[in-house]
């Protein structure tokens, strides 16, 4: 009997979970343009019809270092459905090199820096937070989670390579 309960727990989280992604879509990602650390213009729309995971994060932020390897799992997990990986740095201490602390950390996304106005514009109250946008550019989650185990970063991007 105690199997059965649990089986059902399980079976109803997943349902409601994988729900609850479907239910964010109808918000469009709004348009951005920002320099890189070494001067490159990155935009949203050089990702148009891509699913992309789009990282807010500050060098200084213990919580996005913790995130950051389980982003990188999933983008490469999902490589081959053209997922990308972007990353905007805002409120950083004077002096720091976003893109130098990332492939310190052994990445090569591309990071954005001085992305205050763009995470004001997202609602962005925090680091980390991550949005998962789909091909036709909907917001499907938003998150401030830095669980590597919470289930709902891989169902996000299930999500986002469908549509």
């Amino acid at each position: 009997m105690h199997h059965i309960f649990k089986t059902m727990l399980i079976v109803l989280v997943s349902l409601f979970m994988t729900a609850s992604f479907t239910v964010n879509a109808s918000e469009t990602a709004k348009p951005w343009q920002l320099k890189t650390q070494n001067g490159e213009v990155i935009s949203l729309e050089q990702y148009a019809n891509k699913p992309v995971i789009l990282h807010f994060w500050a060098t200084w932020c213990p919580y996005c270092k913790k995130l950051q390897p389980t982003l990188v799992a999933l983008q490469k997990k999902y490589e081959a459905q053209g997922v990308e990986l972007i990353s905007i740095s805002f409120n950083e201490d004077e002096g720091a090199l976003p893109q130098d602390e990332i492939h310190r950390r052994g990445y090569s996304f591309l990071t954005a820096v001085t992305g205050e106005e763009v995470a004001q514009l997202y609602g962005v109250r925090g680091t980390p937070t991550t949005f998962f946008i789909n091909r036709k550019n909907e917001i499907i989650w938003k998150t401030s989670s830095s669980d590597k185990a919470d289930p709902r970063f891989d169902l996000a991007l299930q999500e986002i390579i469908k549509k």
